[in-house]
């Protein structure tokens, strides 16, 4: 599924101790690529290596919150000495939704900073190293909502659309010297965010893949960058994307029909949200 000379030895895991995370590091390791899983929680961070352990994989860990400021200083501590042919960038997932004028803006700050500067700060230092070493990857996580504005994650939404613009220029710039950029855009996933934002992860309102599934699927389409949309979500993409963004905002919000991941909030029901006509 992947190839161990031109992706390995070793894989970094950022967002490694759920979700989609754990997902990368067993298929990887199943590769008999070595991973690296970053993660601000001790606990879930340590189960999910000891799993790679147990499958016969090799897992290293690092307990940091990447908006720390010597977090980089922290992951180059266990990863200089490690020849990184992938570097995963699985953060940032949406777990604050708010409208954005009432909402705890150091909460919003948190969310962009995690998907914007901890993005670029990661892989300026991984893309630099994968660019001299002539070969490897880069796998981004993108998201729906950064196609088309959403109430009540207007800042989430618009920090996942500069991660697929950043991707395509990035992907530009790195294939003459053989690095794969890839950011993968999945529709809903069955992850612990979800539960966060008020969701019953056995109940969702909306269609939602396997954190496995989805991993799966990025690892397989690496090398067709800048961006892949996940199975089942092109349509929206397509149906999302287009120069009149009103009408397009309206089709997609009037009326409350739409119940998605990015359009819910649990304490503000749909139907009162409104759309400027």
């Amino acid at each position: 599924m992947i190839e161990k000379d031109y992706y390995g030895p070793w894989a970094v895991i950022a967002g490694g101790s759920e979700g989609v995370g754990p997902a990368y590091a067993r298929l990887l390791a199943e590769a008999g690529i070595g991973v690296v899983l970053i993660a601000r929680k001790p606990g879930p961070l340590e189960e999910t290596a000891a799993a790679v352990r147990a499958a016969g994989g090799e897992a290293r860990t690092i307990a940091v919150d990447l908006l720390a400021d010597d977090a980089l200083e922290k992951i180059r501590a266990v990863t200089d000495g490690l020849d990184v042919g992938l570097f995963v960038f699985n953060a940032g997932a949406g777990s604050y939704a708010g409208e954005f004028v009432t909402s705890d803006l150091d909460a919003v700050r948190r969310t962009v900073d995690l998907n914007i500067a901890c993005r670029l700060t990661l892989v300026h230092h991984f893309g630099a190293r994968l660019k001299a070493r002539g070969r490897g990857g880069i796998l981004m996580m993108g998201s729906m909502n950064g196609y088309l504005g959403a109430p009540q994650i207007s800042f989430y939404g618009a920090a996942k659309a500069f991660g697929r613009i950043f991707a395509e220029g990035l992907w530009l710039e790195l294939a003459p010297h053989g690095v794969h950029v890839l950011e993968l855009v999945p529709g809903g996933i069955r992850t612990p965010a979800l539960g966060r934002l008020g969701f019953d992860l056995d109940d969702l309102p909306f269609p939602a893949a396997e954190p496995a599934d989805v991993a799966r699927e990025g690892l397989a389409h690496l090398a067709d960058g800048p961006v892949w949309v996940t199975e089942g979500n092109a349509e929206t993409a397509r149906r999302q994307s287009g120069p009149d963004r009103a009408a397009l905002l309206r089709a997609a919000y009037t009326g409350g029909r739409r119940v998605t991941a990015a359009a819910h909030r649990p304490t503000v029901p749909a139907s009162r949200m409104e759309v400027p006509r």
